[in-house]
């Protein structure tokens, strides 16, 4: 893959050629154009386009579309040059810096503009003449679409951090909170002797923590404090909540077998800590047990590891966008016959992308919900709702690789984040056991390494196969040292055997 913001040689022009060639198609990272004498009328909508787009992309001038993608050149590659980079100069916001490039392709002449995707905190890239509203744009598949008002507004909310869950809910007071809820967040922080807040007051700290703001000579609930610790958080804000439904098929609106549309349909309130069992309770009845083999042994799981469906929830419910743009949608639970999918409204917040989810790093959006939630324990668990500290993607993945399942699909559509889990398991590792031993009854004795080979299988993998043949008493070795390389074995219960 060529680097997007850096030269290009002639090979790898013409390497951009023939792919749009063989396809006849335009892709996501690449597009073509023919503009024989000047830019083309549009031309700023790509550039918007790659800017705004995950790793950029590449625009190539002096191609036929239409004539399947041949080579036809430009007429004056330097008034065009001196053009484009007008353009991303001085009519886009901010300004593009491209690479652009005149090669010669076959005798005519071919113009390359690498265009490098934006830093988050720059976007969206827009046509100035055009303004926001319709001067921005994204690439998707093969072509450009204009950016959305509310995906516009997401853009600009990671050039700072954003503070809706800051936001005073006058009506709300601390009566309106859960005591329980309360009295363990207090107690938690209570017990960090070491920690600031622990020798302040409990309407201090509460305040500290932006659970409760002044308003008016009195202290009132902020939103991120009645989500994380409210009686009841719907009731100002009815649709920050969570959906669940379970479809009989593989899409929406397709039947099951007695013509229901729905297997299963719950609206799930309360605050975040309140969502997750009862989320989890009809993740539950609606799965099947299937039998996974870890190592040796066979053990029964259900369709879906719940340690990755519980980090996803969470996920969805702490870094929602909370804009007063989103606050009509619920987080939504989806699960069809084989797949689950879990999305919420606000994609990725600030330098995250879906390459980095699971790395550690940690970029919230909602900053003083998750601090708070950080100290606050779901009824019937142990441990808080989250950590905040950019490890629950990397536990869900490997939740699911522990269960035999692909890793999650993230998608990150700048106005929503989808999850989406598969329960079609891979492939179950072969017992290699019955082979080991009809080797050996044909040769008598073989090392490690000759069975290796005859099986095609790596060192590390037949050493973990024979470890359990001996513990079986199946085979035995013909040496003392079983670490040995020059060690052999051979099926148990034949002549003298070495213990």
């Amino acid at each position: 893959m060529i680097p997007i913001g850096a030269s290009m040689t002639i090979a790898e022009v013409q390497e951009h050629i023939a792919a749009l060639q063989r396809f006849n198609a335009d892709f996501t990272h690449l597009e073509a154009k023919e503009a024989k004498a000047d830019l083309p009328h549009h031309i700023w909508q790509t550039v918007s386009a790659f800017s705004n787009t995950q790793r950029g992309g590449t625009l190539i001038l002096g191609i036929a579309e239409r004539q399947r993608f041949q080579v036809i050149g430009v007429r004056n590659g330097g008034k065009l040059q001196h053009d484009l980079a007008s353009l991303c100069s001085d009519e886009m916001e901010p300004p593009i810096r491209p690479a652009i490039q005149l090669h010669n392709i076959d005798g005519k002449h071919v113009l390359t503009a690498a265009i490098a995707e934006l830093p988050s905190q720059q976007k969206p890239c827009y046509f100035k003449a055009a303004g926001y509203t319709n001067g921005a744009y994204i690439r998707v598949a093969d072509g450009n679409r204009k950016l959305t008002s509310y995906e516009v507004q997401m853009m600009l909310s990671a050039r700072m951090q954003p503070k809706d869950d800051q936001e005073l809910v006058t009506e709300a007071t601390l009566d309106d909170l859960q005591p329980r809820l309360v009295k363990g967040l207090l107690a938690r922080v209570r017990n960090r002797p070491d920690d600031p807040l622990a020798r302040v007051s409990d309407s201090a700290l509460l305040k500290k923590l932006a659970v409760l703001a002044p308003h008016r000579g009195s202290l009132v609930c902020t939103l991120g404090g009645l989500l994380a610790l409210g009686k009841y958080p719907q009731e100002f804000f009815p649709a920050l909540g969570m959906t669940f439904v379970v479809y009989p098929g593989e899409g929406v609106g397709e039947p099951g077998a007695n013509d229901e549309r729905f297997l299963d349909n719950q609206r799930i309130e309360g605050p975040i800590p309140a969502m997750l069992a009862p989320a989890l309770a009809v993740l539950g009845r609606n799965t099947k047990r299937r039998a996974v083999v870890r190592g040796l042994y066979r053990e029964d799981v259900g369709d879906y590891p719940v340690t990755a469906i519980r980090e996803a929830i969470v996920n969805a419910l702490v870094h929602r966008d909370l804009s007063t743009s989103s606050r009509g949608t619920p987080v939504q639970i989806n699960m069809f016959k084989n797949r689950l999918v879990v999305h919420n409204p606000g994609g990725l917040y600030g330098p995250v992308t879906v390459d980095s989810l699971g790395e550690g790093i940690s970029a919230p959006r909602n900053i003083r919900l998750l601090r708070i939630l950080e100290d606050v324990t779901p009824v019937g668990e142990r441990r808080a709702v989250c950590e905040n500290r950019g490890s629950g993607v990397g536990a869900m993945q490997e939740a699911l690789r522990r269960s035999g399942l692909p890793e999650a699909l993230l998608e990150d559509r700048i106005a929503t984040f989808r999850v989406t889990f598969s329960n079609a398991a891979l492939p179950r590792r072969r017992d290699r056991r019955d082979d080991i031993k009809a080797l050996l009854g044909e040769h008598g004795t073989m090392s490690r390494a000759e069975i290796s080979q005859a099986l095609g299988l790596s060192e590390i993998s037949i050493r973990k196969w024979l470890a359990a043949l001996r513990e079986q008493g199946t085979i035995t070795t013909t040496e003392t040292k079983t670490r040995s390389k020059n060690v052999r074995y051979r099926l148990a219960g034949g002549g003298h055997e070495l213990e």
